[in-house]
């Protein structure tokens, strides 16, 4: 059997971050009201446990997007970022293209760390709304 990947993050808001990335990716937040009607109904779930934003129901400590590559999992811990991520995500978009998608990526909600080419291409890190790293080349 083939694994399939997710790539989870860590969160104070997993659905302002999941916006952030689906915007990022061109990716979709996935919508669970079906599940989580269907959970509140059967008891496994209580009102303290869901977030209502409009005509949708979502788990209050998760939420996910969907796209054409990984899928991404966003789940709320208690305890800030508190160091470097060991693992990051590049977003490869080719020199011609870098310096738009930075803007575009700032406009989000990201911020610019810094640019180098120390090992090669031109690269920009950048974090995330919630501080985690990640590349633009």
């Amino acid at each position: 059997m083939t694994p399939t990947l997710q790539i989870a993050f860590d969160a104070a808001d997993p659905h302002a971050l999941a916006r952030f990335w689906a915007a990022a990716l061109g990716y979709e937040v996935e919508d669970h009201t079906a599940v989580v009607d269907g959970l509140l109904a059967a008891g496994h779930l209580g009102e303290a446990d869901v977030l209502v934003d409009g005509d949708r129901r979502g788990f209050r400590d998760v939420a996910t997007a969907r796209g054409p590559g990984p899928r991404l999992f966003v789940q709320r811990v208690p305890e800030p970022k508190s160091a470097k991520n060991r693992v990051h995500l590049d977003l490869q978009v080719g020199p011609e293209e870098a310096p738009a998608e930075v803007e575009r990526l700032v406009a989000l909600g990201a911020r610019v760390l810094w640019t180098t080419a120390d090992r090669g291409p031109v690269t920009t890190t950048l974090c995330d709304p919630e501080g985690n790293e990640f590349c633009v080349t």
